[in-house]
């Protein structure tokens, strides 16, 4: 009698029968016994529903939208068929869904819990209304009008000296995700990750121009000068006459009007296109009063510590950027000063 053998079959006929219940256990966790992940007493939609339908506060609190400019935001998108209604989720969650997650910045797996849906079906409707946003945005940003608005005319801190001023333009580092090969280049000054964006605003705090997507180590007066310089960035050059408010770290040339140095000054594509709807929509805004009203003395003091196209052919403006043309700037600077203190001797 082979005992060795014998047993030996016995052990593998148990170690396959252990591996088969195994198997079968995990078969049915995974496929038959499956939990709900979401089980919200309220969906998506009627989640939406109830903040639309409750207190104007908490749609404002939730989607930084007051109701009326959140509803008239969704049915321009979809009047413009650049969002349309799905089989499961509508436009008004779809909105919803990337203005809690762009207004909070908060992760997709928490917009999926509190949505009930997958972070993957959040994920797609993110990118759906990025999309739509964005094509928004060419109608939104972009120049109006070089008129001043009547809250600047009846300002004398700053009438007549910035009559023909009809902006102004100054950058900042945003934090951006890039692939490990492109890092080192998008690291700016404090070692974060970042692009540098190049932003235009009128005096009715509308952006009328963006220029995105450089690295966080590129400067300042390198993004302006490929904006100015680039055709195929569409730079809306001021009109002959008027200039734009440029801070310090900009040259002063043909249309761009930096302060003298040591001087304090007063100064992306998707959240400026909204920041303009808003703006556009809702003027009783909180946040937009509350700046319209600021002191720029107050300002400044927040602020201390480190820190209309042309008719013109793209070679005229260029010439611009002569020196000829930062002579005719700087004079212009040196006479609204002198205009200024003036003005300031007259009234003491």
């Amino acid at each position: 009698m082979d005992i060795d053998g014998d047993s030996s079959g016995s052990s593998d006929d148990e170690m396959a029968e252990m591996l088969m219940i195994n198997m079968v256990y995990d078969y049915y966790q995974d496929y038959l016994n499956k939990t709900a992940v979401h089980d919200s007493k309220l969906s998506g939609r009627e989640f939406v529903n109830e903040t639309l339908n409750g207190s104007g506060t908490v749609c404002f609190d939730l989607f930084r939208m007051r109701k009326p400019c959140f509803v008239r935001f969704c049915n321009e998108l979809k009047e413009k068929n650049y969002l349309s209604d799905s089989r499961d989720v509508f436009v008004e969650e779809k909105v919803a869904m990337f203005l809690f997650i762009i207004g909070h910045s908060v992760r997709h797996r928490v917009v999926a819990n509190r949505f009930q849906h997958s972070t993957e079906t959040v994920s797609r409707y993110f990118k759906e209304v990025l999309r739509a946003v964005c094509r928004l945005g060419k109608e939104l940003i972009r120049p109006d009008s070089t008129e001043l608005p009547d809250s600047i005319k009846s300002n004398h801190k700053y009438y007549p000296w910035f009559k023909n001023c009809i902006g102004a333009i100054d950058g900042i580092h945003i934090s951006a995700w890039v692939p490990a090969d492109k890092q080192m280049s998008c690291r700016g000054r404090k070692t974060t990750i970042t692009q540098n964006v190049m932003f235009v605003c009128d005096f009715n705090m509308m952006f009328t121009y963006v220029y995105s997507g450089w690295e966080g180590s590129a400067h300042d007066a390198k993004v302006f000068l490929d904006a100015l310089t680039n055709p195929n960035a569409e730079f809306p050059w001021p009109p002959r006459g008027h200039f734009y408010l440029v801070d310090s770290g900009y040259s002063c040339t043909g249309g761009f009007l930096p302060p003298f140095r040591g001087e304090r000054q007063r100064l992306i594509v998707t959240t400026c296109a909204i920041h303009n709807y808003i703006r556009k929509w809702n003027l009783n805004d909180e946040l937009f009063r509350m700046w319209e009203e600021l002191d720029p003395a107050e300002f400044d003091s927040m602020n201390e510590g480190p820190s209309t196209a042309g008719t013109t052919s793209h070679d005229d403006n260029l010439a611009r950027l002569s020196d000829e043309g930062a002579a005719e700037m700087a004079m212009q600077r040196d006479q609204i000063a002198d205009s200024m203190w003036a003005h300031h001797d007259i009234d003491n």
